[in-house]
């Protein structure tokens, strides 16, 4: 588990293709791993991944297919910058929200404009996800623990302050560039748990009968 709170931005220094996946190497700049062990999970861009080397300077991990397909590390190369965290202990301050480090899809940046000091980010995520995403609650876009402010469909916004702009890549992407997302973990299990017993053998997401056998209208 991780907090959505970035630790460093590091780099990605070498992509070798083994046996139809990949393995990356990454720099962790000034992450130390020192007290990591092989094993250990360390979100990259908000996904969870596992180190299988570790060195002074930073880890190596293997990447699936599966994780290839649903996030941006399939766009990534040599030299590309990206954000890291390592896994919570008991002692972790929670300043962000409880992130998995399972990204569910890509969203597109659609715009940013000045809003004060900080950032207007404006995203469209995928239709399927949308319904994961509040006015006021958390969104992690590539590992970062952020607010929602406003939502329009799959469409919704997040004001990054100069610090996260100047500790975090996001100062770097530009419009029309795909984030990774991870919805908040309440929200996909609030949607399993209305479901009750029929969960075994509904597919379905949450529908307006749904809420209404569950007293919500």
């Amino acid at each position: 588990m991780f907090t959505g709170i970035i630790l460093a931005v590091g780099k990605i220094t070498q992509i070798e293709q083994k046996a139809g996946d990949v393995r990356l190497s990454i720099d962790t700049g000034k992450l130390s791993v020192a007290d990591a062990a092989l094993g250990d999970s360390i979100a990259v861009n908000g996904v969870c991944l596992t180190a299988v080397e570790l060195s002074a300077h930073g880890f190596v991990a293997d990447v699936s297919n599966e994780t290839l397909s649903r996030t941006n590390l399939k766009l990534a190369a040599s030299g590309t910058p990206v954000n890291l965290e390592l896994a919570l202990t008991p002692q972790t301050r929670l300043g962000g929200h409880m992130v998995s480090g399972h990204v569910d899809g890509l969203a597109v940046l659609l715009e940013k404009k000045p809003d004060g000091r900080s950032i207007r980010f404006k995203f469209k995520a995928p239709n399927e996800l949308a319904k994961y995403i509040a006015e006021k609650g958390s969104i992690c876009i590539n590992g970062i623990s952020l607010t929602i402010n406003n939502v329009d469909g799959a469409m919704f916004s997040v004001n990054i302050v100069p610090h996260t702009l100047k500790e975090t890549t996001l100062g770097l992407i530009e419009v029309n560039d795909k984030v990774n997302i991870e919805v908040d973990l309440l929200a996909r299990y609030m949607e399993r748990l209305m479901k009750g017993e029929a969960a075994a053998t509904c597919a379905a997401g949450v529908t307006t009968e749904l809420l209404r056998e569950s007293g919500f209208i």
